[in-house]
Order: C-alpha cells, then structure tokens, then sequence
C-alpha cells in the first residue's frame, strides 16, 4: 500500500505544483491489459487462500508480466528507471523462492507481523541477496507503516521521472513539437 500511495502521490505532484502531465497522460501505452492483469493477479497472489507454492509462482509471475509491459513501453521516460526497481524486486523474489526477503528490525519498525498466511514479503533464514529486500521502514505509528526495498524506491523515483516529464503549466495549450499553429 505504501508503495502504491508513494506513485499515486508522485502521478498527482505536477497538479499539486500548477502543472499537468501532458505527454504522460496522451501517450499511447503499449500492452496495456498486461498491466491490469499484473495488478490483478498480484492480488490473488498476495490475498487469496490459495496454496502458498501456487502464490509464490503467482507472485513471481506476476513479475515476468510486470517487466514484459514495462519493456514494451521502455521508450517513455521514467520507465526505464522503474523497470530497473521492477526487476531488482522480481529477480530477488525469484531467487527467494517467491518471497522478498525483509529486515527484522524493518518489521519491527513497522509494527508487521508476517505469521499468518503467504507474505510475499518475510524474514527468510538464508536469504539470497537481502541488501535488495525490504530493508527500509517506513515507520508505526506513521499512516501506511510498511517496509520496502531498492526497487521500491527505483519505482517511485521512475514514476515521479515519468509525470514530470513533459509537464505544462495549467492552462497552457499543448505545444505541437516547437512547431508554432499558422494564425489565420
């Protein structure tokens, strides 16, 4: 969640400073569903009472699909930047057996535990590459106390690179490549 509300916020700062993301808002993404299935199976994968080996497939699936959207759409700026966060998390979550592997003390600092049910998050005994893990707490009692990782910050750094750029001032008709309108 805390993810989430850290990209939405970034979506909505251009508004927040008088601007509006005008390339980002008329492109024409590629593969669009894709994404909207990721989403979708990301929720299965994570909330669902579903087999914890069929949930950790899901999840890193989910992954795969994640980075196939992201690639068809790589020519848009920011995008690179979070497909370099996507697949810092995906690969880690794949050599972890489907599971991020997660601090302790980030944990603690934020007040989750993770006992019940599938976590696609988790203090793992041996876990590989945990410096890329969710490391970082974003503390209790703070709203939407959560961990989060490397990548996480990679994908909100590329979001916020994303509605940013090609921002316009509000009110301010769109410009058409430098080429100014013929007055007629």
């Amino acid at each position: 969640m805390l993810l989430l509300a850290t990209c939405t916020l970034a979506l909505l700062s251009p508004l927040l400073a008088g601007r509006w993301s005008a390339r980002l808002l008329l492109l024409r993404w590629r593969w669009p569903l894709l994404i909207w299935a990721t989403l979708a199976l990301q929720v299965v994968a994570t909330e669902a009472p579903i087999p914890a080996t069929l949930a950790s497939v899901l999840h890193v699936a989910t992954y795969a699909a994640a980075l196939a959207f992201l690639w068809a759409n790589r020519h848009v700026a920011g995008v690179p930047v979070v497909t370099a966060g996507a697949a810092s998390n995906g690969i880690t979550i794949a050599l972890n057996g489907g599971v991020l592997p997660a601090s302790a003390s980030a944990l603690a600092a934020a007040d989750i535990d993770r006992t019940a049910g599938f976590a696609n998050s988790a203090v793992l005994d041996h876990p590989v590459l945990p410096w890329l893990g969710d490391v970082f707490a974003w503390p209790a009692p703070l709203p939407l106390a959560n961990t989060f990782s490397v990548g996480d910050l990679l994908i909100a750094l590329g979001v916020t690179l994303a509605a940013w750029t090609g921002t316009q001032r509000l009110g301010r008709r769109p410009e058409h490549d430098g080429v100014a309108e013929s007055q007629a």
